[in-house]
């Protein structure tokens, strides 16, 4: 369909400033900066010792748990939807609740339902290529640079959530079946991320996958690294308990959201809406 162009060059400008706004578009992710690591890895241990700590001494049961952490997240996922852009103090909220509920849906098909670990895995790694396949098949793009409508962020929040599922099975399997100990596990997930990092600068990875795969070994990574500092040292570890550690890592994560949000390092600038790159 063509479209006439108005005669009146006031009426023309108007226009064309009127396209620009409407492509002038904020993203609701934050650039991925050392800090963003930082707090992602640490909010998956706390997202999983907050769910134990409910579970076990609370004595909610794991059924109550997870009806309390999915209405929390359900009102923290409506705030950020209704943000116009990237706020660290509701985006951060919702990535450590929706690691609760990750590690919840992982522990409720293993402690509840029986289902073995090799199966939960299994399925949540097809269930995230589903998610991806989707996604991209919608928006021809996984990229977390253009976050920039409610569809994509709708796939970008479940994404995340069946990698915090993943992770926790995947994480629960390593520890389980392969029993290295935390510290080592830790340090092996490290190297892993590490690898990707290299590949990246080194041999031109695709940055989209190293972003997502990084992005789900940083869940056994933060978890082994609670562990350590959490577990009794006749277990291997450093025997500073799960209240003390969650404190410690929720105080940093604190630390740094305010950081981010005063100093807003982390806000990329709005751009040209067009075809991203995938």
């Amino acid at each position: 369909m063509a479209y006439e162009t108005s005669e009146d060059p006031v009426l023309e400008e108007v226009g064309q400033a009127a396209l620009s706004r409407h492509r002038l578009r904020w993203n609701k992710v934050p650039e991925v900066t050392f800090c963003f690591w930082v707090i992602k890895v640490l909010c998956t241990q706390v997202g999983e010792t907050a769910a134990d700590l409910l579970n076990e001494k609370a004595g909610l049961g794991l059924t109550g748990v997870s009806l309390l952490m999915s209405a929390l997240l359900t009102v923290v996922l409506v705030v950020q939807f209704r943000t116009k852009g990237y706020r660290p103090g509701v985006y951060w909220p919702a990535v450590a609740l929706i690691s609760v509920v990750g590690t919840l849906v992982s522990d409720n098909l293993t402690d509840n339902l029986g289902v073995a670990l090799e199966t939960t895995t299994t399925v949540f790694a097809i269930a995230l290529v589903i998610v991806f396949a989707l996604w991209y098949r919608a928006e021809r793009t996984l990229s977390i640079h253009h976050i920039d409508t409610t569809r994509r962020e709708a796939f970008y929040w479940l994404a995340v959530l069946v990698t915090f599922a993943l992770g926790t099975s995947a994480c629960d399997l390593v520890a389980e079946e392969i029993n290295l100990g935390y510290w080592v596990s830790a340090v092996l997930f490290a190297a892993a991320i590490a690898a990707i990092a290299l590949a990246w600068f080194s041999l031109d990875l695709n940055a989209v996958w190293s972003f997502w795969i990084s992005y789900i070994l940083t869940r056994p990574l933060g978890a082994f690294i609670g562990d350590y500092l959490s577990q009794p040292t006749g277990d291997g570890g450093w025997g500073l308990g799960t209240v003390v550690t969650s404190v410690l890592f929720l105080a940093v994560v604190l630390g740094l959201v305010v950081y981010l949000s005063v100093t807003r390092k982390d806000i990329a600038a709005p751009e040209q809406a067009g075809p991203p790159v995938a």
